[in-house]
């Protein structure tokens, strides 16, 4: 499995996604911005290991200090914390 990766839609900003590959609220994350149509960037924090693993949970850390997930960031300006299908559409309608 990719540890991260980028998905081609509609640019709508900057939209990161932090998940874990085993987590079914992620996977509802992912499939809603795919129904959305919009670019985004995600990134399986599971997958990943060492130095690079702590460099991206560093990055997550300043969107959500409790490290859940997922965790979606919007031009880095805005975190959505956890499946919140309404406030993701709303954010990206």
């Amino acid at each position: 499995m990719k540890a991260s990766g980028h998905v081609t839609g509609e640019e709508k900003g900057r939209i990161m996604l932090f998940a874990l590959s085993t987590c079914v609220w992620c996977r509802k994350t992912r499939a809603l911005l795919d129904q959305l149509g919009v670019a985004y960037e995600y990134v399986y924090v599971d997958v990943l290991a060492g130095a690079e693993r702590d460099r991206v949970l560093a990055e997550m850390a300043r969107w959500n200090p409790q490290e859940s997930f997922p965790t979606l960031v919007i031009d880095d300006e805005r975190a959505i914390l956890g499946f919140k299908e309404g406030e993701i559409r709303e954010a990206l309608g």
